[in-house]
């Protein structure tokens, strides 16, 4: 129990940062899509977890809904982002998007230009 614990606080603190690392740019249709993609990504990690280490049937058939369902809001967050160029301006390069400043592990950050 307390490695799960252990694991899914860590997961958490994962999420947390990426949603704070994208910031914000001034548009909060944009700072939405980037803060919702760690948290779709958060939503996995915990699911994923629950499926290492749960054992109830109904529970864990919700993980894996959670997953399915938080793959898709990501895609389509991302899908919504506008590439960089686009009104935003690259500074990862990685060819994807990110905020200045923030760190790769969320590469969805955009600042207006």
């Amino acid at each position: 129990m307390r490695e799960f614990a252990s694991e899914m606080d860590a997961s958490m603190q994962t999420m947390m940062r990426g949603m704070h690392a994208a910031g914000h740019s001034g548009n909060p249709d944009i700072d939405f899509l980037a803060m919702m993609i760690p948290h779709h990504q958060g939503a996995i990690d915990m699911a994923r977890l629950l499926l290492i280490h749960g054992r109830d049937p109904a529970t864990r058939r919700l993980a894996e809904d959670i997953i399915a369902g938080s793959r898709s809001r990501s895609k389509t967050c991302s899908a919504a982002l506008p590439p960089c160029g686009a009104g935003a301006r690259c500074v990862s390069g990685t060819g994807g998007y990110a905020r200045c400043g923030a760190p790769a592990v969320n590469a969805y950050a955009l600042r207006a230009v």
